[in-house]
């Protein structure tokens, strides 16, 4: 395949590239504020909805992680681009029907929170593993943190997160790999990430390998590292607006 770094001039690279910089630059300043013990997320770039070649022009600039919400547009993309040797994070609302298409591709999901998605994934995964010896599937919980059901943004209760873990931790083929929550819409994000921090706290006390905390998009990633975000989902800050559906 074409090398986007030694072909013609190319301004959707230039821009990426940019845009690319000015992100790690705001995530290394908030490592750099959030103390000596603090370590660099994962970034994970989402990609939805931006065509494939934006995909391949990221790997050429050294990414490694994209995030995608829409299986049928994940799978595609996978396929399409599986020569860049890149970990595909399923980061959206998950239907337990589309457990055996995910499996397929995704490194992890940033977005299991009910016991039937668990029960689909292991499944999905059992048959995937024979099939291709593929390794264990790593699934965040994805909580809620709103306190008005108005508003929302999916997830499962605080209450609901141990008996999700044990479901996990027990299940073949899954690895148990922390939390995730998206900041509730019109509340402070410091607030919503601290309370993040604290359910994670009390999961590593019984599962001390599940540390991960999937938190903090373009517009809140300094106050989620500040609480301790291992993996970063930022993606119109480097891709730019939506492009327009043809």
């Amino acid at each position: 395949m074409n090398n986007p770094l030694t072909g013609p001039p190319d301004p959707r690279l230039e821009q990426l590239r940019g845009r690319l910089a000015a992100v790690q630059e705001r995530i290394d300043n908030a490592v750099a504020a959030a103390g000596p013990a603090a370590r660099p997320p994962r970034l994970i770039v989402v990609t939805k909805f931006h065509p494939a070649e934006d995909v391949r022009r990221l790997a050429a600039l050294g990414v490694t992680d994209v995030g995608e919400n829409r299986d049928q547009e994940a799978a595609q993309k996978a396929a399409q681009l599986q020569d860049l040797g890149l970990s595909w994070h399923f980061i959206g609302q998950l239907q337990s029907k589309k457990a055996k298409s995910v499996v397929k591709y995704a490194a992890s999901v940033h977005a299991v929170d009910r016991e039937a998605l668990v029960s689909a994934l292991a499944k999905a995964m059992a048959a995937e593993s024979d099939r291709t010896g593929r390794a264990p599937l790593d699934c965040f919980i994805q909580v809620s943190l709103d306190d008005d059901a108005g508003a929302h943004r999916g997830g499962a209760a605080p209450a609901e997160v141990p008996a999700l873990a044990e479901q996990l931790a027990g299940a073949a083929g899954l690895r148990l790999a922390g939390v995730m929550a998206v900041a509730p819409l019109g509340a402070d994000p410091a607030a919503a990430f601290e309370k993040l921090a604290g359910i994670s706290g009390r999961l590593t006390e019984q599962f001390p390998h599940a540390t991960g905390i999937s938190a903090g998009m373009s517009q809140d990633l300094e106050q989620a590292v500040r609480f301790g975000a291992t993996h970063l989902r930022v993606g119109s800050d480097i891709l730019g607006p939506r492009p327009a559906l043809r």
